[in-house]
C-alpha cells in the first residue's frame, strides 16, 4: 500500500511538469511503473494517476472493470486522453464469466454465483423502473445473461425457463442472501465450453463525480453494462458516459449490448430522480440544472463520432441538458430497441432533451424503433445530411417535440415509413428527401421553454401552437394506393405523404420549391409545387459488401422546381422566440451545400438532397 501511495505522489508531482504516457496490459501488474515495457494491470490503476495531457494507451485484450476518471483535462488542449493501442483490439466489458454451469434437464443450465461477485451492486436484484418507463406487465432487471456475446431473455418465472425452448433461449435468476442462482436455456451446447458471461458492472467508463471534464475515449470495444433507465429528470448513467461534463470526444468505438443506454450525455443527480414525471416537473428539473451549473461555459461541448453504437434497450445515444452545444456525427446507430426488449416513453437512436446548439450530422440510423428523438428545447440545432431507414414501423425517423425553435433539418434522407411526427413549431426543413409518412399534432397543452439565443437561459414559456414552419426544396415521395384511398380531409393521427396534412386552420407554413411524387401532396396553399402524382420514383435502399446504396428514378422532376438557395434572410424569424436561424456561432446560414457536400448552384440549387443527380435510373452509394 505504501508503495503505491508513493507512486501516486511521484506521479502526481511529475505530472504537474510534462505529459505522460502510460501503458495498461493483460501481462501487466499495478505495482509496475506504467511503462510500454512494465505497464500497469487495470486502466482504472492508470485513470488514478492520470493528469491533463497524458495519455493512457491500453494494449490487446479484455477488460473486466468499471473505469471511473478520477479528473480530466484542463483544456481542449490540454486533455487526458484513453486510447486502444493502434492496431490492437481492446475490449472492456462490464461483464464476468461464469464456468459453473450444471446440467438440469434437457437444454436447461443452472449456475451459483457468490453476491460477493457483484459487490454492492447485484444487476438482478435491480429492477428497470423510473419516469417514463412502462414495464409491459413484468418486472425486467438489468442484469443480463450473454452466450457468445448474445445476450438471452430475461423470463418472468422459472417455470418458464424449464419448459421447452420456444423461439429465444430464456433465463431466470434468484438472489439470497448469499448466492445469486441462474438458470439458463443452452440450445445444444454445453455452457462450460461456451463463453458465458453475466452483467455485473452498471457502467463500463462513467466518472463516478461531476466536472471531469475534456477526456479523450477512442478506438475501445464497450459492452455488456447493467445500466437504468434514463429519464431526463434522473441521472442518466450509460455504458459510457459522460456526467455532467464538458469537452469529452468520444470517437471511434464500438458500443454495445447495454441494458437500456449506449452513450450518455446526460444531467447529475439529485433527490428529485424519477419523481417528476410531467411537464411541471421537467420545468423544475430544467431550472434546478441551470443553478447546477447548466450554461455554454462548464456543460455540454462534445464531440461524438465515429462510434459503431447497437443493441441497446432505451437509445444509442441520451442526453438531457448536458448535450447542449455538442455535435454528434459519423456514427452507424443501429438495433436499438429492435426487437422491443423495453416499453416507455425515451426510447430511440438519439434521444435529446435541451439540444441547444446541437449538430447531428452524417449519421447512419436504422433498425430503431425510432430514429432522431429532440424533445424539448431544440434550439439551435441542426439535423443535417443523415441517412435514417427501416426504424419502426409505429414510430419514425424524425420526432420533434414540444420545441419553438428555431431548428433546422436538411439534407437528410428520411426513408422509413414514417418520416416526421412534427409537435413543434419554428422547425425549417430544406432539401430532404422524405419518403414515409407526416404526423403533424397541434396544439401542445404543454407549457415549455424557449431560451435566449446560443444560451441556456430560459427567456418565456409558452404552449406549442405549431403555426410556424418552413418547408423549401424536398422532395416527397407518397404511396399511390394511400393517395387513392385516403380522405381528403387530413387527420393528423392518420397521418400522409407530403404537406397536406398540414391543412387545417391552426397550421401556416412557409413553402418553396418542393417535388411531390406518387401520391405525396402539397399544402393547400403553396405556390408553384411540381405535383406527379402517378410517378413511382422506384425508391430502394440497397445493401451490398456493408456499404448502403439509395435506388431512385426521379426523372427530370427536381430540375422543374422553382427552388432559391436557403439562407437565414429567407428563413426570417420564428414566431415564439422571435430568433432567427443562424449557424451555432450565430453566423448567417446558407445552405449551399449537399448531402455529400457538393456545392449547390446559388441561383437555382436542386431540390431534394442530391444536387444535379441527373436523369433517369440512379444507385447512389450513400453510406
Amino acid at each position: 500500500m505504501r508503495s503505491q501511495l508513493t507512486t501516486l505522489l511521484v506521479f502526481a508531482f511529475i505530472g504537474a511538469a510534462s505529459a505522460h504516457e502510460f501503458h495498461v496490459a493483460t501481462t501487466g501488474s499495478d505495482a509496475n511503473p506504467g511503462t510500454k515495457k512494465a505497464p500497469f494491470r487495470t486502466i482504472q490503476y492508470a485513470a488514478d494517476l492520470a493528469q491533463p495531457g497524458d495519455t493512457i494507451t491500453v494494449h490487446e485484450g479484455v477488460y473486466r472493470e468499471r473505469v471511473s476518471p478520477a479528473r480530466g483535462g484542463k483544456s481542449d488542449h490540454k486533455r487526458i486522453v484513453y486510447r486502444a493501442a493502434p492496431g490492437e483490439q481492446v475490449a472492456i466489458k462490464g461483464s464476468e464469466v461464469v464456468t459453473n454451469w450444471v446440467k438440469i434437464q434437457d437444454d436447461v443450465w443452472q449456475a451459483v454465483v457468490p453476491n460477493s461477485c457483484f459487490g454492492s451492486f447485484n444487476p438482478y436484484n435491480d429492477l428497470i423502473r423510473g419516469d417514463w418507463f412502462e414495464p409491459m406487465g413484468r418486472k425486467q432487471h438489468t442484469g443480463e445473461v450473454y452466450l457468445n456475446d448474445n445476450p438471452l431473455i430475461e423470463a418472468t418465472n422459472l417455470t418458464e425457463v424449464l419448459k421447452p425452448i420456444k423461439s429465444q433461449p430464456l433465463w431466470y435468476a434468484k438472489v439470497d442472501a448469499t448466492n445469486t442462482t441462474f438458470w439458463a436455456q443452452f440450445k445444444g451446447v454445453n455452457p462450460n465450453e461456451q463463453l458465458v458471461e453475466i452483467n455485473v458492472r452498471q457502467t463500463v467508463f462513467y466518472p463516478q463525480k461531476i466536472g471531469v471534464n475534456y477526456l479523450t475515449v477512442s478506438g475501445f470495444i464497450l459492452s455488456q453494462a447493467a445500466t437504468p433507465w434514463a429519464p431526463p429528470t434522473a441521472e442518466q448513467i450509460g455504458l459510457i458516459g459522460t456526467h455532467w461534463s464538458k469537452g469529452w470526444i468520444i470517437e471511434s468505438n464500438v458500443i454495445s449490448h447495454s441494458i437500456c443506454v449506449g452513450i450518455a450525455l446526460g444531467k447529475y443527480g439529485d433527490e428529485w430522480d424519477n419523481r417528476t414525471e410531467s411537464a411541471e416537473g421537467y420545468v423544475g428539473t430544467i431550472k434546478r440544472a441551470l443553478t447546477n451549473g447548466w450554461n455554454r461555459a462548464i456543460i455540454g461541448h462534445h464531440l461524438v463520432r465515429n462510434n459503431i453504437i447497437s443493441h441497446c434497450g432505451q437509445a444509442g445515444i441520451v442526453g438531457s441538458l448536458g448535450c447542449a452545444f455538442s455535435t454528434i456525427t459519423g456514427n452507424v446507430i443501429r438495433d436499438i430497441n429492435v426487437p422491443s426488449q423495453l416499453s416507455g416513453w425515451e426510447i430511440a437512436g438519439i434521444k435529446f432533451h435541451g439540444a441547444v446548439d446541437v449538430t447531428i450530422s452524417h449519421n447512419h440510423i436504422y433498425r430503431c424503433s425510432r430514429g432522431i428523438w429532440l424533445d424539448w428545447m431544440a434550439q439551435g440545432t441542426r439535423v443535417t445530411r443523415n441517412l435514417l431507414h427501416d426504424n419502426g414501423s409505429s414510430c419514425e425517423d424524425l420526432f420533434v417535440e414540444v420545441n419553438h425553435g428555431p431548428f433546422l433539418v436538411d439534407n437528410n434522407l428520411f426513408l422509413s415509413a414514417n418520416s416526421l411526427r412534427d409537435w413543434s413549431e419554428g422547425g425549417a426543413y430544406v432539401n430532404n428527401l422524405l419518403a414515409g409518412k407526416i404526423y403533424p399534432d397541434h396544439p401542445q397543452s404543454r407549457l415549455t421553454p424557449f431560451l435566449l439565443a446560443h444560451s441556456t437561459a430560459i427567456a418565456e414559456l409558452k404552449v406549442t401552437q405549431g403555426a410556424d414552419d418552413r418547408f423549401y426544396n424536398n422532395i416527397f415521395v407518397g404511396d399511390d394506393q394511400t393517395a387513392i384511398t385516403s380522405a381528403s380531409k387530413p387527420n393528423p393521427k392518420n397521418g400522409g405523404y407530403g404537406l397536406w396534412v398540414y391543412d387545417t386552420d391552426q397550421f401556416s407554413l412557409q413553402t418553396g420549391g418542393n417535388v411531390y411524387l406518387n401520391g405525396a401532396r402539397p399544402g393547400s396553399n403553396e405556390v408553384n409545387p411540381v405535383v406527379l402524382s402517378r410517378i413511382d420514383s422506384q425508391l430502394k435502399i440497397l445493401e451490398k459488401n456493408g456499404q448502403t446504396y439509395i435506388q431512385f428514378n426521379f426523372g427530370s422532376e427536381p430540375d422543374r422546381a422553382s427552388t432559391v438557395l436557403v439562407t437565414t434572410k429567407l428563413l426570417g424569424r420564428t414566431k415564439v422566440s422571435g430568433q432567427p436561424y443562424k449557424n451555432a456561432d450565430g453566423s448567417s446560414l446558407k445552405i449551399a451545400t449537399d448531402f455529400f457536400g457538393k456545392q449547390r448552384n446559388k441561383f437555382n440549387p436542386t431540390c431534394g438532397p442530391f444536387e444535379k443527380p441527373g436523369q433517369g435510373d440512379f444507385k447512389i452509394k450513400v453510406w
